[in-house]
């Protein structure tokens, strides 16, 4: 394979990402819903007050109001329309491209290397599906280790408009926010939430990868390999996608909000780890919480896996032949 699967895997990923990035941007938005402190609540009144005569009066019964429903990835679509027009939807989207050039370019690239290289040849060309899985976690966590900072830089760059704009850090490009952060942050926080990263790309990995290959396997096997064309492709793909979103999800909030917090100079972080930003996230939200923007993750997630393959495959079949 050599580097010809990493240039067909960084080709269809910068494909995929480009084009699926307005669905990423509204699911960081919904992930990062309700991380700040809650508002305090009114004090509870008594029903009777007592004077010093001895006399009750009684006081007047407020309400407290429920809380705000959340916005659905539809309502947050429109809000980021309305406060930073079509523009704002590709906020980031210089950060996805250094992303998917670092990230899935070597997830990809090596994940076929290491499908070439422990397919047994006495199962008819056909690697295990706990193989494929192992060639998924590794490919993935070393792609995520490659592509860290972009990742920090991406999910920075799409949750700076719901700042308040005194707030916001303003990044001009990918290139600034990786500068601003090594500068005033320190280059460790180029790597902040790496083991989280890792740890979701090595699950999104073995879940997408191993899950597109056994369904495009199991339709060849029923249907023959003359059904090898664009719907088993995108049948394949957008099972890998359902499976990759939902094993995923709770992983990708904890990594948003630890990218995403703000540290002042002095000021204890918000989050001490991984395990103390879930813990803080369900203490005061709810365990489901660790699947919020699970509805823009599977929409997301599933566009992008299939644009991911069916461009891929296509990509496959232009460089047929071709040695590099």
């Amino acid at each position: 394979m050599g580097v010809k699967g990493f240039v067909e895997g960084g080709i269809a990923s910068i494909v995929a990402g480009c084009s699926t990035h307005p669905l990423d941007l509204i699911k960081v938005r919904m992930q990062l819903q309700g991380e700040a402190a809650a508002a305090p609540q009114p004090a509870l009144r008594p029903a009777l007050a007592f004077h010093a005569g001895g006399h009750a009066v009684a006081l007047p019964h407020h309400d407290i109001p429920a809380a705000p429903r959340k916005p659905g990835p539809l309502a947050v679509g429109a809000q980021i329309l309305r406060s930073e027009g079509a523009a704002g939807l590709f906020s980031g989207v210089s950060a996805t491209m250094l992303r998917q050039t670092l990230y899935s370019t070597t997830r990809m690239g090596l994940y076929d290397i290491l499908k070439t290289k422990w397919t047994p040849q006495d199962n008819n060309g056909v690697l295990p599906l706990h193989r494929k899985i192992a060639a998924g976690l590794v490919a993935g966590g070393v792609g995520a280790a490659v592509g860290n900072p972009a990742d920090v830089a991406m999910v920075r760059m799409q949750a700076d408009g719901r700042l308040p704009l005194a707030e916001r850090r303003n990044y001009a490009g990918v290139g600034d926010a990786i500068r601003r952060m090594a500068r005033d942050e320190g280059v460790r926080s180029l790597w902040r939430g790496s083991s989280l990263t890792v740890n979701r790309a090595m699950i999104v990995t073995a879940s997408q990868l191993a899950t597109y290959d056994q369904a495009k396997e199991a339709i060849l096997a029923r249907r023959g390999p003359g059904a090898d064309g664009l719907a088993t492709h995108v049948a394949a793909s957008f099972t890998a996608g359902i499976v990759a979103a939902a094993a995923s999800n709770p992983v990708d909030v904890v990594k948003t909000r630890m990218m995403n917090m703000k540290v002042a100079p002095g000021s204890p972080p918000p989050y001490a780890g991984a395990v103390d930003c879930a813990l803080k996230t369900v203490r005061s939200e709810g365990p489901m919480a660790l699947y919020k923007g699970f509805i823009p993750t599977v929409m997301r997630q599933g566009p992008f896996t299939v644009v991911l393959f069916v461009t891929l495959e296509q990509v496959r079949k232009v460089f047929k032949g071709v040695e590099f």
